[in-house]
């Protein structure tokens, strides 16, 4: 039976698995090799991939919490490093969590013990301070991600490292502008990084060039009436939408709601054929766009002295430096080479968590599943599934199944020619975390919430999915979920209301409502009137031998 439980990893997934753990009564130990908690997110000068100063997430605060623990309400929707490294403080503080993790220890190896068949035990053997140590656990969660390592792809720029004379660094070196100060800087890739980073750089560089293969559609966190733009994208409803109406008419509709911010054609950014829909979140690149600060290239040909070439013939001379924002891969040195080749990609893990060859469920990979939401939220969601598994209160189908599913998605992405571009797909938030709730036993059962609790029932379908729905009912099952769900749009604009004003919002919403709902019904009531009661408009009378008729126009000529 599992019991002890090794994590590696004291990120956001790190944190949630510890606390799983003892919500199932397991005894979790977790490795940190550096000496605090956060991950990513703590943001460091020099030595560890992290994020850059400036950093805001992309994901609001409503729908990137903890699913037991949501933010602060006077929190912002969207944060810097340092308030969400506060959050990660407050839920380890309020949860007890600190005591279970060992920091400045690095994982050396983890292997499967020789009974691991029928036991599923692994040796895991750690360094802390120059001490060795090895330990046997009854099951393992890595918590690493995949921001492991970055993909510094050289060999595809011809020049760069032996004609080039400026410099180049990969996108996580960058802390800030500093060193930019009035430099002709290009930077290559246009994902949330790259943007950011040009964005950021092109208010100190003499010019800013930002080289893209594919293009991206760029949205702003601000949408419809100032909400956050996942609250009001990510929801059940657009999610029907998505799966009943035919492909083509959404993927229209959506391209249409993006291009009503700005033309992504006449920017240069609207992205070539592919089946996957690609975008970033980004408040302000359009704008510097516009203004001519930062200018939008298509891919280098080749590096020369000082100059870029690129695809279409076009060449930019003296360029200073290049910043790569080229994304990261994953990796797991730790692992015996039997199980690394498991975990080599994410989709030859089952649901994108377990390694299926296995004989024992007992290896959990966190983190590695792209979503179009928050993956703080996926992550804590593959969490609760994995140490249910362990405590083998959930059971996983036979290895047999677990493989033909995994060899199905790799079919499916090679007919899609996406085989080789799977690090740049992303699943569907609701989806996927439908899917991994339904195996929990936490997915929220919407058609009985409209029979039991309508109130309820219209935010969960119409509202943001946020996490705390996932707390519902089920395993987990957390009593605060209706209330917190219910204020959740309360909590989105109490960071906003810093100043107090003579607000008549509430007359002219009651006015909005009234006309909304007061015109149909006046409509309605015109034609029935009309319809069955004509004598009340056109009543009958004489005009000589001429009748007038229903609807007012005389029976024959005159």
């Amino acid at each position: 039976m599992v019991q002890r439980v090794a994590i590696i990893g004291a990120g956001s997934s790190g944190l949630a698995s510890i606390k799983c753990c003892l919500d199932e009564g397991l005894e979790p130990t977790c490795f940190e090799k550096s000496h605090d908690i956060g991950g990513l997110w703590r943001f460091t000068e020099a030595g560890r991939i992290c994020v850059y100063r400036s950093v805001i997430t992309n994901t609001s605060k409503e729908m990137m919490c903890f699913s037991d623990f949501p933010f602060p309400e006077d929190f912002p929707n969207f944060m810097n490093h340092s308030r969400l490294l506060e959050y990660f403080r407050m839920y380890a503080e309020r949860f007890s969590l600190l005591r279970y993790i060992r920091f400045k220890t690095t994982v050396h190896s983890v292997r499967k013990r020789p009974d691991f068949s029928t036991t599923g035990q692994w040796d895991v053997v750690t360094e802390t301070d120059g001490t060795v140590e090895s330990d046997v656990f009854d099951a393992v969660m890595v918590c690493s991600g995949h921001y492991t390592e970055p993909h510094l792809p050289l060999d595809s720029f011809p020049g760069i490292e032996n004609r080039f004379r400026g410099q180049y660094l990969h996108s996580w070196e960058y802390k800030d502008s500093a060193s930019f100060q009035g430099k002709r800087v290009l930077v290559l890739g246009v994902g949330n990084s790259g943007g950011d980073i040009a964005v950021e750089i092109s208010r100190v560089a003499a010019q800013v060039f930002l080289s893209t293969r594919s293009g991206k559609w760029v949205v702003s966190r601000i949408s419809d009436h100032g909400f956050p733009v996942d609250m009001m994208l990510s929801t059940r409803f657009n999610n029907c939408l998505e799966n009943f109406l035919p492909s083509a008419l959404m993927r229209w509709l959506r391209l249409k709601k993006f291009n009503t911010w700005f033309d992504h054609a006449n920017y240069g950014l609207i992205p070539q054929k592919s089946p996957n829909l690609s975008l970033i979140v980004n408040d302000e690149l359009p704008s510097c766009i516009l203004c001519g600060t930062v200018v939008v290239k298509p891919n280098v040909e080749e590096f020369m002295e000082t100059s870029a070439v690129f695809e279409d013939g076009t060449i930019e001379e003296n360029i200073d430096m290049v910043v790569f924002a080229t994304g990261y891969t994953f990796s797991f040195p730790f692992l015996e080479e039997s199980v690394r080749n498991s975990c080599r990609s994410k989709y030859t893990l089952y649901k994108y968590i377990f390694p299926p060859p296995l004989e024992k469920p007992t290896l959990a990979v966190l983190g590695l599943v792209e979503l179009t939401g928050s993956i703080m939220a996926g992550t804590e969601l593959q969490a609760r599934w994995a140490t249910r598994v362990f405590k083998g209160l959930n059971q996983l189908p036979p290895a047999s199944r677990l493989m033909a599913e995994v060899a199905k998605k790799q079919q499916h992405l090679i007919k899609q020619g996406l085989s080789n571009k799977e690090n740049k797909i992303k699943m569907s938030y609701i989806g996927y975390m439908d899917e991994i709730a339904s195996c929990v036993g936490v997915k929220p059962n919407v058609p009985l919430l409209f029979l039991k609790d309508p109130k309820l029932a219209l935010e969960v379908f119409f509202g943001p999915c946020t996490p705390c729905q996932y707390r519902l009912a089920g395993p987990g099952k957390w009593v605060g979920a209706r209330n917190t769900i219910l204020a959740q749009w309360h909590r989105a604009l109490k960071p906003l209301k810093t100043r107090v004003i003579n607000d008549s919002s509430n007359h002219s919403l009651v006015f909005h409502w009234l006309t909304i709902l007061g015109l149909p019904a006046l409509l309605c009531a015109g034609f029935l009137i009309c319809k069955y009661s004509p004598q009340l408009w056109f009543p009958r009378v004489r005009l000589g031998v001429f009748p007038i008729c229903k609807m007012g126009f005389m029976k024959g000529g005159v």
